[in-house]
């Protein structure tokens, strides 16, 4: 099992870059950059779809041979207002150069060319409570299901208010049973506000066999390939993650965990 834990290794440029091979699955891929106005990133998609999310920052962003303009507004995360997106194809290469400094996240998955590059956001994108009490938070959806925008991934953030609880209750979505549950692979991108903050994160099997907390950091990314995710915004620091999803069916389909499944039907 690859360590589901990762830390970013740097400060400047691509800090994180999450194959299927170094995950040890088959689906979800993550890169990050951090840019400095002036800086470029240049990739191709190959035979993955993608769509980018300017967590933070401007750039101006070149595509499937289109100019897509300057993307973003949003400088800080938690600012929570809705994120400028890209979905590219693949078979396709793009080009960023940032405006100002910023934070672009390449989300991937195994692109089918079933459709055509577009912009997601800010319109369309409307900040939504969900949850109660503790359990309250608060979600951007950029590419969920209900949005016809790719072949296979499924893109959201979440902010989880301080000392609150988030992909709570738990739950799992690890086996290929559509409709009553889909096989989904899955990232956390964490960000702390301050960002000298923790939050926890734990991922288990009902069976035991894979039982993991995390204390994670302002940066980290956690791999959920199997088993219920919780995670948790200690007193005094709010968190931000942003999800990616992808499995054989564009689906979100889940189980909730044995003991926590009272509180799910509780709270409907």
């Amino acid at each position: 099992m690859a360590e589901l834990l990762r830390k970013p290794f740097g400060t400047h440029g691509k800090v994180h870059d999450i194959t299927p091979a170094s995950a040890g699955w088959r689906y979800v891929g993550f890169g990050l950059f951090h840019l400095r106005a002036g800086d470029r990133a240049v990739e191709v998609t190959g035979d993955r779809e993608v769509i980018l999310v300017m967590v933070e920052g401007k750039a101006r962003i070149t595509g499937a041979g289109q100019d897509w303009g300057v993307l973003g507004d949003r400088m800080n995360v938690f600012e929570k207002s809705p994120p400028h997106c890209l979905y590219l194809p693949n078979g396709t290469d793009w080009e960023a150069t940032a405006e100002t400094d910023c934070v672009i996240a390449v989300c991937s998955a195994p692109g089918k060319g079933g459709h055509a590059p577009r912009r997601i956001g800010p319109e369309g994108i409307t900040l939504t409570e969900r949850g109660k009490g503790t359990n309250t938070r608060y979600i951007n959806n950029i590419a969920m299901e209900a949005e016809d925008y790719a072949d296979s991934l499924l893109v959201t953030e979440v902010f989880t208010p301080s000392g609150h609880w988030s992909s709570y209750p738990s739950h799992r979505h690890d086996e290929d049973d559509y409709p009553r549950i889909t096989y989904l692979e899955e990232t956390y991108y964490h960000r702390l506000n301050p960002a000298s903050g923790f939050g926890i994160q734990r991922v288990y099997t009902d069976d035991g066999q894979l039982d993991e907390t995390m204390a994670v950091s302002d940066g980290d990314v956690v791999l959920v390939p199997r088993g219920h995710h919780p995670c948790g915004a200690p007193y005094g620091f709010e968190m931000y993650y942003l999800n990616v999803m992808a499995g054989p069916l564009r689906k979100w389909r889940f189980v909730p965990a044995p003991e926590v499944e009272w509180i799910m039907e509780r709270d409907k």
